[in-house]
């Protein structure tokens, strides 16, 4: 194991050297009327299931790889494209190239670029971008920060006095089954707006304190790895359904500004934790 402590500021610059290797790979097929899809999910579920993946996810997390590789050999990489490498690295990067390939290919501006760094076992360092919005999300222990080519802001949490006055968010209920399907019900209809579709982007809104709560289910690593030091350096917090840090393999996950926002939204979701 190493034993030198993560240099944070370096880290976070070539983070956002990946973000723009990615948008310079994804931004060019976005809106591109022939872009083919190839879908990864149960096609006879396809209302539900369609997971499709095309060239942008591709050519932005090979454009990643080859940076990562060629400036940090030594480091490790968990890609969804791609698969795993060198998992024994203290350091390891965790990629979705587009988060949200279904709103890529729908033409709407919420897909994301998803970097994520983990240091010994742990999530460090986050990146959720949106290249079409010039936006980068970034967050990591010397803080949470909105790049734009404005310049750089800081990110909060805002206050919220309880779920009455939440505004929340999730990607789409039906994927929600079984026990999730009556516990998302009940959290939907104690809040005070709901909405939908935006994948990784509405945790970025919980970050930059213009939702209070995103909650997701079946989660993979490369969903919320790059996720949990962007709002949790902004002031929020991150569990699982059982109220505890997000484990590797992900699943049910909860975001949002305060520990009591997680409590009392726990109160109806737990009931469902697997």
């Amino acid at each position: 194991m190493s034993q030198n402590a993560p240099d944070y500021a370096a880290l976070e610059a070539f983070a956002l050297e990946l973000s723009a290797a990615a948008a310079s790979a994804a931004l060019p097929l976005f809106r591109l009327r022939d872009l083919s899809e190839i879908n990864k999910g149960n096609a006879s579920r396809a209302d539900v299931d369609f997971d499709p993946v095309t060239e942008a996810d591709k050519g932005a997390e090979r454009a990643i790889r080859a940076l990562i590789n060629a400036r940090y050999p030594e480091h490790g990489i968990i890609g969804e494209e791609y698969g795993s490498e060198n998992t024994d690295a203290d350091y390891i990067w965790v990629l979705d190239p587009v988060d949200g390939t279904r709103a890529f290919i729908s033409g709407l501006p919420l897909w994301t670029t998803l970097i994520g760094l983990r240091y010994q076992g742990r999530p460090v360092l986050g990146v959720i971008a949106q290249p079409v919005l010039e936006e980068v999300y970034i967050g990591s222990p010397l803080g949470s920060r909105l790049i734009t080519p404005k310049g750089s802001t800081p990110l909060a949490v805002r206050a919220c006095s309880g779920l009455a006055d939440a505004v929340i968010g999730t990607t789409d209920p039906h994927l929600y089954t079984g026990a999730e399907v009556e516990a998302y019900a009940r959290l939907r209809t104690t809040a005070k707006l709901v909405r939908y579709g935006c994948d990784a982007y509405a945790f970025a809104m919980v970050a930059a304190g213009t939702m209070d709560i995103a909650l997701e289910t079946g989660l993979k690593p490369w969903d919320i790895e790059a996720i949990i030091p962007v709002i949790e350096n902004a002031g929020g917090v991150v569990t699982n359904w059982h109220g505890q840090p997000v484990g590797p393999e992900a699943g049910q996950v909860l975001a949002a500004g305060s520990q009591a926002l997680i409590d009392e939204a726990l109160t109806h979701l737990r009931v469902a934790a697997d």
